[in-house]
Parts: structure tokens; C-alpha cells; sequence
């Protein structure tokens, strides 16, 4: 090593550079040059026109330089006595140039050193510059590494040739990782640092979900099927928009997959995260109703200029809807992108005390019945005229407090009751229906998408393959149809 470089040591080191790290020959060769010239100017000094010399076969190193000659030195780096420049060239006179060896004592062993920091160094380089020209076209991609190490919170993953970083505001809070572990990542980005080209991992970004039922979903690669809007709290919850412009396309349904497989498959990549796959509508009632499912939406009122909407859900839908910590509220915001507001609609409860008043009053409509056999008659059972019409005469005379009234009672029948009264006498009725608790839901035109939204019982329609993932992974959605159900 006093000589020099090892020549077949450093020959194995070019091959073994080549071959695993991708960098040419040519250009670790010029990267040793300039260090053993940096070495030898440190050595012998600036002199010069100084140039090194590497015997390929021994290895040895010698410097030389070209010295000025003069007939008095000044300058005994750059130049040389014309007495003792006669001893290289016996002609040689003031302003000639005579090339000499320089080479110091261990200046061999000194080069060696120099040479490997500089490789070092230059592979360094050469292999970030290697990274960003190899992944600055791969953004957007999934790929597969191993967790090497931690730095702080961030994680090194190794990517076989090369190293990425998962920075910790890229990762999933609620995800441990060790040393070892098969990760897929998302290549977010491949950014210029003062240490050089850096290549950016994510898995907490929408767009992973995203590449992953590309991966997965073929109606989704060939474009088929589009994936319109997407909203995930990483760990948590993700959903879905939809939409297919061929008809013939279930879009829900070919992202589930037989058996819910597909998504299953994403999943299970995403440590159990749910998922909801929803239908993207260009109408944003729509919309705003399926961004809100499970829940089930009573009515909505839009206000386009502020991009805001006010959503009315039935009592026991209410924390349903706003989900757990405000969950499903959000994502559906997220999802649709205007703001959502949601309110519990206010039903009008009549009281049983109205309810009876209501059903006497219509009872008296009837021409000859007055306000105590009307008492008498709702205490019985018969809650309006409809329910008296269906009565006979032994029906009435089994009732102790109505067998003496019967004829009369038939007889008002006969007779019948007055238009107006007999409009009023179905209010009764429907008031007596709206006293029961399953019967309060109102029936209005913009809720009707609800009933396909809440379509999530354990025998799925037709058309709704899609339903039966979403359902087992929103479990709300089950507790809410067996509180509306008790």
C-alpha cells in the first residue's frame, strides 16, 4: 500500500460498483484520478500543470509536474533552476517547461486514502443521481420495499438498489411497523434536498387507496369504471365515489367484486381500514345521500351560492349520520366539497288526549250520535268511522255501553255522514296512525334514494352486490335499522 493502489483489489472494486450500484467504469475511474491528483496537490503543492500517473499492473502512483525553467527561483513549486534543469535536459535555457517527477515519500499510501473517501463520496452522489433519474418518472406508483431503520419518527425502506423515506406525516397513525417488514408504499414524490434527490413513500395518502383499486379493480385500469371523488381518514374510514358511463356497468358492484373479494384484498392491505363504495350522481341531492350512507336522509335544503347544504334526519339517524367524532360527517363533506349541516328534523307529536278529541269529534259528525255516545264509542275501540262502518249489529251488542245504542248507531250509518265530514274522519285515523312510533317517518320525494342507500340486510337485491361489503364494514348502519325496527 506504501506504492500504492492494490491493482486487482481496485479492479474487483469497479466491477462490484458496475454490477450492483449501476455506475460505469469510465466514470469511477475519472473519480479516483481526481482524487489522487486532489492528493498529490496537496502533497507536492499548487504546482503546475501537475498530473498523476496509476500503473494499471502494480498499482503504484507517481506525480509530475511541469516546472518553468529560470535563471532564479522564486517560485520552487512552479519553477526550477536553469543549473539544475541541465540535469533533465542539457540544452534547457530560462522560460523552457521540463516535466519531473514529484512524487513525495508515501505519497502512494496518502493517494490510496484520498482515492477511497472520494469514491466514497462520488457513489454517494452518483447513486442519488441514479434515484431521481429512475424515479422521477415512477411518481404516482406503488411499490414494495423492506423497513431498514428509524430515524426519529420517520421510516427507511429499502427498496433493494436504493433507499426511501417514509416520513412520519406520511405514515398511518394507528400502523406499528419492525425492522424487516414487506411494506407497499405510494411514491408521493422524489424531491431535491440539501443531501440530495430523496424519494418521498406514503401510505396514508388518498391517492394510495386510489392506485390500489386501480391494481386491483380491471374495470377500473381500462377505464371502464372512474373513481370520481375519494375522502379517507387514514386508519379509520375511505370513501368511494363511483361512476361508469356504460349502463350495462354496475360500477358499486365490479369495485366489491364476487363475494366482496376485491375489496376485501384492499383491505386486508389497509390493516382492516373500512371502506364505503358508493355511487357518484351528478345531481347533488343524490349525491349528498349516498355521500351520508348508511344513514337514511328525510329531506335536504341547498343553498348553491354558499356551496352549503342543510340535512334533516330522523331522531335516531341523527348521530348515525354525524358518525363517531363527527367521522362520517366529514368525509361525506370532503367527498361532496361543499359544507354539510346536519339537523334532526322536527316531527309535530300529536297527544293521545288530542288524538281521542280528534276521533270523538268525528264521530259526532254522524247525525245522531252526540258527544257521550261518542265517548263511549272511542273508548270501545272504534277510533273513526271507518272502524264503526265494519261493526254489526252483534258486535254492537256484545259491548254492555253500546247494546242499548245500536240501532241508533246503525242508523247513523245508514244516513251517513256529511262530504266534509266524512274528509275529516280520515284525519283521525291517520293522526291515530302517526301516534304510533314506527309511523313517524314523513314521505317526501327526496328521500326516496334513501331506501336503496339503506339497503344493507344480510339478503342483498338484485342489482345491489355492491351493498354487501359496506354493510358488514359499517356496523352502524345495522344498529341504527334495529333501533327504527324496535
Amino acid at each position: 500500500m506504501d506504492k500504492g493502489i492494490n491493482s486487482a483489489e481496485f479492479l474487483a472494486l469497479l466491477d462490484f460498483y458496475e454490477k450492483e450500484k449501476g455506475i460505469s467504469r469510465e466514470a469511477l475511474t475519472e473519480a479516483i484520478n481526481e482524487a489522487i491528483l486532489a492528493a498529490a496537490k496537496k502533497a507536492v503543492g499548487a504546482s503546475r500543470d501537475l498530473r498523476v500517473e496509476t500503473d494499471p499492473k502494480s498499482g503504484e502512483i507517481r506525480a509530475f509536474a511541469s516546472l518553468l525553467v529560470v535563471d532564479r527561483v522564486q517560485n520552487e513549486q512552479d519553477e526550477i533552476s536553469r543549473f539544475d534543469a541541465m540535469k533533465y535536459k542539457e540544452d534547457a535555457k530560462a522560460g523552457d517547461e521540463i516535466e519531473m517527477e514529484v512524487t513525495p515519500t508515501g505519497f502512494g499510501r496518502i493517494a490510496a486514502q484520498y482515492a477511497n473517501q472520494n469514491l466514497k463520496q462520488y457513489i454517494r452522489h452518483a447513486e442519488k443521481a441514479l434515484i431521481f433519474e429512475e424515479f422521477k418518472d415512477r411518481t404516482g406508483d406503488i411499490v414494495r420495499g423492506t423497513v431498514r431503520r428509524f430515524e426519529r419518527s420517520d421510516v427507511i425502506i429499502d427498496l433493494g438498489r436504493y433507499e426511501a423515506l417514509l416520513p412520519n406525516r406520511e405514515r398511518v397513525p394507528i400502523e406499528e411497523y419492525q425492522p424487516g417488514e414487506q411494506l407497499r408504499c405510494y411514491v408521493k414524490a422524489v424531491e431535491e434536498t440539501g443531501r440530495g434527490p430523496e424519494i418521498i413513500l406514503s401510505r396514508a395518502a388518498p391517492e394510495f387507496v386510489i392506485k390500489l383499486f386501480t391494481q386491483e379493480v380491471t374495470e377500473i385500469a381500462d377505464g371502464t369504471v372512474e373513481i370520481v371523488a375519494v375522502a379517507r381518514e387514514p386508519g379509520w374510514r375511505t370513501k368511494l365515489a363511483v361512476h361508469s358511463a356504460d349502463s350495462r356497468v354496475d360500477p358499486v358492484g365490479a369495485c366489491v367484486g364476487l363475494r366482496g373479494q376485491r375489496v376485501k384484498n384492499i383491505v386486508r392491505e389497509l390493516n382492516n381500514e373500512k371502506v364505503d363504495i358508493i355511487h357518484w350522481s351528478p345531481d347533488i341531492n343524490t349525491f349528498v345521500v349516498e355521500a351520508l350512507k348508511p344513514a337514511e336522509i328525510k329531506h335536504l335544503k341547498i343553498n348553491e351560492a354558499n356551496k352549503r347544504i342543510q340535512v334533516f334526519v330522523n331522531e335516531d339517524q341523527l348521530s348515525l349520520a354525524i358518525g363517531k367524532r363527527g367521522q362520517n360527517a366529514r368525509l361525506a363533506q370532503k367527498l361532496v366539497g361543499w359544507h354539510i349541516d346536519i339537523e334532526p328534523d322536527q316531527v309535530e307529536v300529536v297527544s293521545f288526549d288530542d288524538q281521542v278529541a280528534s276521533a270523538v269529534a268525528a264521530m259526532t259528525a254522524l247525525p245522531g250520535i252526540d258527544d257521550a255516545l261518542a265517548q263511549t264509542l272511542v273508548q270501545s275501540g272504534f277510533h273513526s268511522v271507518a272502524d264503526l262502518q265494519q261493526a254489526e249489529m252483534a258486535d254492537l251488542a256484545e259491548i254492555p255501553d253500546l247494546a242499548p245504542h245500536a240501532e241508533t248507531i246503525l242508523a247513523a250509518l245508514e244516513v251517513g255522514v256529511p262530504e266534509a265530514a266524512a274528509t275529516e274522519t280520515e284525519s283521525p285515523a291517520e293522526e291515530d296512525t302517526a301516534a304510533e312510533p314506527v309511523a313517524t317517518e314523513e314521505t317526501d320525494p327526496k328521500a326516496e334514494p334513501n331506501e336503496e342507500a339503506t339497503v344493507e340486510e344480510p339478503e342483498p337485491e338484485a342489482e345491489s352486490n355492491e351493498e354487501a361489503e359496506p354493510a358488514v364494514e359499517t356496523t352502524e348502519a345495522d344498529e341504527s335499522t334495529d333501533t327504527k325496527t324496535d
